[in-house]
């Protein structure tokens, strides 16, 4: 995977983050700089995490599943692509509570970063270096859902869902293009 490919990957991972921070950005009314960026270290730091522990799960469990890898990130990829449209399109997103401490934050960040720990599993099946993707998985939620933190507080949640979804189509298609890709070199 390039460097494009992770750029890619990584924000759509985010987008769950993005959505999420929009809307902690409304609860917030006017929100500050400092909430702001409390909300994208947070998310930023689980996004990265998580991965990273995927990872070396499906590292241990490599010789095992080395026959259908190409199968697995593209089940893992897709699933998660799935439920984030299908997400997107409930509307389950709230403002909810304002607050940017440690028993706001953990769940959220915890919840918005499961799609990463699964990811992380089929980086490790299509031999992704996870160093790279790593960082800029948690550079690039840290910067969106400080943006989006800020976007929300100023122009509303209108566009959080779409962001979600459109997070959601890529996971999809990127999971596609693993199992094309390994499909094509073994003809």
């Amino acid at each position: 995977m390039g460097i494009i490919e992770t750029f890619i990957l990584a924000v759509a991972l985010s987008m769950d983050a993005f959505a999420v921070s929009v809307c902690k950005g409304l609860s917030m009314g006017k929100a500050k700089i400092g909430s702001a960026l409390t909300v994208g270290l947070w998310f930023g730091i689980f996004q990265a995490m998580m991965p990273l522990i995927g990872f070396f799960l499906g590292v241990q469990f490599e010789r095992y599943i080395s026959i259908i890898d190409h199968w697995i990130a593209f089940i893992l990829l897709a699933g998660i692509g799935a439920n984030m449209v299908r997400e997107a399109f409930k509307g389950e997103e709230e403002a909810g509570d304002p607050s940017v401490g440690f028993g706001a934050m953990l769940p959220l960040a915890i919840a918005t970063s499961i799609d990463a720990l699964a990811s992380g599993v089929a980086m490790a099946a299509a031999g992704v270096d996870i160093i790279q993707a790593v960082v800029f998985i948690g550079i690039t939620t840290f910067i969106l859902s400080t943006i989006g933190v800020r976007a929300g507080s100023f122009i509303g949640g209108k566009n959080s869902s779409r962001a979600e979804a459109a997070g959601g189509i890529v996971l999809i298609v990127m999971g596609l293009r693993i199992l094309i890709q390994h499909l094509v070199e073994h003809i």
